[in-house]
C-alpha cells in the first residue's frame, strides 16, 4: 500500500527507529513530507518523558532536548550548523553549498548549535512537556511546506532533490490543519493538566512562520533546498515554537 510506504519512509528518514522501506520514489517521499508531523508528534511524546522525572526543570529541559536529538540521529541539528555555515560564508551559492557538504563544521555553525539548543533547553524549562510536543510537531510541519510545489532543490541529487516540488500545496495545507487541531488539543491538555495557558496553536503557527521565512532566505541564496536546509528548518521552528510558548502570558 502506497500510503504505507509514505508512513515507513517518515518514519525511516526522520527517526531512529529501524522501518523496512520497500519503495522509494517521488511519489511516496511527498507523502512522507505530509506524514512528517505526525512523526514529530511521536517523537516529542517520547523525547518530554525526561521531563516527567523529579529532576529540576532545567536538568529535564536538558535532558529532553538531548533525547530529542539522538531520536532524529543528530541530523537536522548537523542540517542547522551546515546551513549556518554556507549562510555565513557570504559566499555564491555554488561555493556556499559546497561548504555546506564539508564534513566539518566551522564558526557560524558552532556558534548557532550553542545558540539553538540554549535556546530550546531555556525553553523547555519553562514551558514544559507539551510544549516540547507541540515544537516537535511544529519543525515536521516545515517539511510540507518546504517540499512543496514550485520550491526547487538546490543540487541535483541529495535528499532535496529527492523530495523538492513532491507536496501539492492542498495536501500542505492540510498537514497544517492537522497539525493546528492537534496543537489545540495538546493546548488544551496542557491548561487543564499543568495551568498553562492554551496557546499550542499559536506557537506552532508562529514557529512555522519564522522557519519559513530561513527558507525565503534560503532560497534566495542557495536557489532551492537541500537535506541541510531541511534539517535547519525543522531546528528552527521547533526554536521558535518553544520561545513563542514559553513567552505566552
Amino acid at each position: 500500500m502506497r500510503l504505507m510506504d509514505g508512513v515507513r519512509l517518515a518514519v525511516g528518514t526522520l527517526s531512529v527507529f529501524p522501518v523496512r522501506v520497500r519503495r522509494v520514489d517521488r511519489q511516496v517521499a511527498g507523502q512522507a513530507m505530509v506524514l512528517a508531523p505526525a512523526a514529530g508528534l511521536v517523537l516529542g511524546l517520547l523525547a518530554g518523558l525526561p521531563l516527567l522525572l523529579p529532576a529540576p526543570p532545567l536538568l529535564g529541559a536538558a535532558l529532553a532536548v538531548g533525547l530529542a536529538a539522538l531520536l532524529t540521529r543528530g541530523l537536522h541539528l548537523d542540517g542547522l550548523a551546515d546551513l549556518a555555515d554556507g549562510l555565513g560564508s557570504g559566499k555564491p551559492a555554488d561555493q556556499a553549498l559546497d561548504i555546506m557538504k564539508k564534513s566539518d563544521i566551522g564558526p557560524f555553525g558552532v556558534m548557532t548549535l550553542v545558540f539553538t539548543l540554549l535556546v530550546q533547553v531555556a525553553a523547555v524549562a519553562e514551558a514544559g512537556y507539551w510544549a516540547l510536543v507541540t515544537a516537535c510537531v511544529a519543525g515536521r510541519l516545515t517539511l510540507a511546506w518546504a517540499c512543496r510545489e514550485g520550491v526547487p532543490a538546490a543540487r541535483s541529487e541529495g535528499l532535496g532533490a529527492m523530495v523538492a516540488g513532491t507536496v501539492r500545496r492542498p495536501a500542505a495545507w492540510l498537514a497544517t490543519l492537522a497539525a493546528s487541531l492537534t496543537a489545540v488539543l495538546i493546548g488544551l491538555l496542557a491548561g487543564a493538566w499543568s495551568g498553562v495557558p492554551a496557546g499550542a496553536s499559536l506557537a506552532l503557527l508562529a514557529g512555522t512562520g519564522v522557519a519559513l521565512l530561513l527558507l525565503r532566505h534560503a532560497r534566495r541564496r542557495l536557489g532551492g533546498i537541500t537535506g541541510d536546509v531541511l534539517g535547519a528548518l525543522v531546528e528552527t521552528a521547533t526554536a521558535a515554537t518553544l520561545v513563542v510558548w514559553a513567552l505566552l502570558p
